[in-house]
């Protein structure tokens, strides 16, 4: 008898994957495609998702994972969601969808401004109710579509977020739970739920505002076009997920107030487990409702990490590439190796690319490298490689101290997990830099491991999202922190406080281009 499993789908930043789990929490098998969102040269800053190509390609990587996994369709017992946040999608009255954004789409500045001008106190107002501000939310995304694509507008029947667009590809019911409903401004903190008095004073019709479902709520099964596109089995049961980062801190044990981990993934997202939902009076950090109920997030972001490493990968590394295929090994792990001999501050080197979370006027400098020499021995690849994974480490215990604060809580230790946490080096400079213990889980991708453990909630395998994660989440690395290391940091961090500053006098002075600016700054 073939033992059951369930599969997560999972719609990244950067790509799309299918991953199958048994019921200890054990990978089966993945696929993955990496996607590139589309924008449309009109419309400056925007970022469209495209639902039909990316459905295929999430169709896609279903079918790679179970031929991969030698498992008949029937082992896959339920099927859950998970995605990148603040991304929507808009339905129409017939569940087709007719426009999608994914999650850093910027293109309504002028929208973002405007409302603000007509409104003056209304994002305080909300970010007190919601944890949010308007820089990444549905409504100046909304009101521009009310501007630019009247025709969208009026046919609109339904809002959803990505997961939610992936649990309706499959079973044909719109909803939303709260923890990627939270990230649209318009749900909140406390009721979980969506707040119709914000809405209403944004202009938004609270009627295309989806029913809310807790993640591991049974919703549907997977319909018959749903199973002809992806090889599932028709009927397979269907299951509320949820946000990326709130399912991976689950997928990493943290279902308890106190705990913290950092998401190495595409952006590196630093949570802290809140005793209970407390806005930031400087709004500073994103509150968001985790997957557990009764619990919220601290949140603070690291903007591009995986990007930035991706782009010295692509315009730097040919060779490095050819030589890591040689050898049977991903490129990044040739590039920690070498960045392992370079001593700790990278002789000096100070990457300026993501700020510290600052949600209420949030943007970056212009991306840039400083203090470079013309030796090539003291600012190489490896030298060059090993800054940007300390910036990394120095912009995320800077986060995590933010959101430890507006928690009220002291940190013991940190989970590190996502793609960033696979190699031996990234992890210790963690550590080092924040000079707390790091661990590692054994299943480092844990935002689809915790979109598997909501499948297993659905139908019953788990009474609840905590009791789950006990009994899956396993720890393969721990990393102690160096005294001296820590010390030889803290002066480093000092320095790039002051350099980021000056960088983004330059930006204010209109010499440098943001690496990214929030929707109305």
């Amino acid at each position: 008898m073939t033992r059951p499993h369930v599969l997560a789908i999972d719609a990244g930043t950067g790509s799309g994957r299918a991953v199958i789990f048994d019921a200890a929490g054990h990978q089966v098998a993945v696929a993955q495609e990496e996607w590139t969102h589309l924008s449309d040269p009109r419309h400056p800053g925007s970022m469209e998702f495209d639902c039909r190509a990316n459905w295929q390609l999430l169709a896609r990587c279903v079918r790679e994972a179970l031929a991969a996994s030698g498992l008949p369709a029937t082992a896959i017992r339920a099927v859950s969601a998970t995605s990148m946040r603040e991304g929507i999608v808009l339905w129409d009255k017939h569940g087709r969808e007719l426009w999608a954004c994914a999650n850093v789409d910027s293109r309504a500045s002028d929208e973002t401004k405007a409302f603000k001008a007509s409104l003056p106190g209304f994002e305080s107002d909300a970010y007190a109710v919601t944890g949010q501000t308007l820089a990444l939310g549905a409504i100046p995304r909304l009101k521009w579509i009310e501007r630019h694509l009247p025709e969208v507008h009026a046919r609109t029947a339904r809002l959803s977020m990505l997961s939610d667009w992936i649990v309706a590809r499959l079973s044909g019911e719109i909803v939303c739970d709260p923890s990627n409903g939270g990230t649209s401004g318009l749900l909140a903190l406390d009721s979980r739920t969506w707040d119709t008095t914000i809405a209403r004073r944004a202009g938004v019709d609270p009627a295309i505002l989806p029913p809310v479902h807790e993640t591991g709520t049974a919703i549907g099964r997977v319909t018959a076009a749903a199973a002809a596109d992806t090889g599932l089995t028709e009927g397979t049961p269907v299951v509320v997920g949820g946000g990326d980062v709130q399912l991976g801190a689950l997928g990493l044990g943290l279902a308890r107030a106190g705990e913290a981990a950092v998401l190495g993934g595409t952006f590196w997202q630093e949570v802290v487990n809140m005793p209970r939902p407390t806005a930031d009076p400087a709004m500073r950090v994103r509150v968001n409702p985790h997957v557990v109920p009764g619990l919220s997030q601290a949140e603070g972001i690291a903007f591009m990490v995986g990007m930035t490493t991706r782009w010295f990968r692509d315009a730097f590394c040919d060779e490095e590439r050819r030589l890591a295929a040689a050898r049977g090994i991903d490129v990044y792990a040739l590039l920690e190796e070498m960045s392992a001999g370079v001593a700790p501050g990278a002789n000096g080197i100070l990457p300026i690319f993501s700020d510290v979370m600052n949600c209420g006027a949030w943007y970056h400098a212009a991306p840039s490298l400083l203090n470079l020499s013309l030796d090539a021995s003291l600012c190489g690849k490896p030298q060059i490689f090993r800054a940007i994974q300390e910036n990394a480490a120095i912009v995320a215990a800077e986060n995590l101290r933010l959101a430890a604060d507006l928690a009220g809580v002291a940190l013991n230790d940190i989970v590190f997990a996502g793609g960033a946490s696979k190699g031996r080096l990234w992890g210790q400079i963690l550590a080092d830099v924040t000079g707390l213990p790091v661990k590692v889980p054994e299943v480092t991708e844990a935002t689809a491991l915790a979109a598997g453990l909501a499948a297993w909630v659905g139908i019953g395998e788990y009474a609840s999202l905590p009791e789950a994660a006990d009994a899956v989440v396993r720890w393969q690395r721990h990393y102690q922190p160096d005294a001296d290391r820590h010390a030889l940091y803290g002066d480093v961090t000092r320095r790039w406080r002051e350099a980021y500053a000056a960088q983004r006098r330059l930006v204010d002075a209109g010499i440098t281009r943001s690496m990214w600016k929030a929707p109305g700054l």
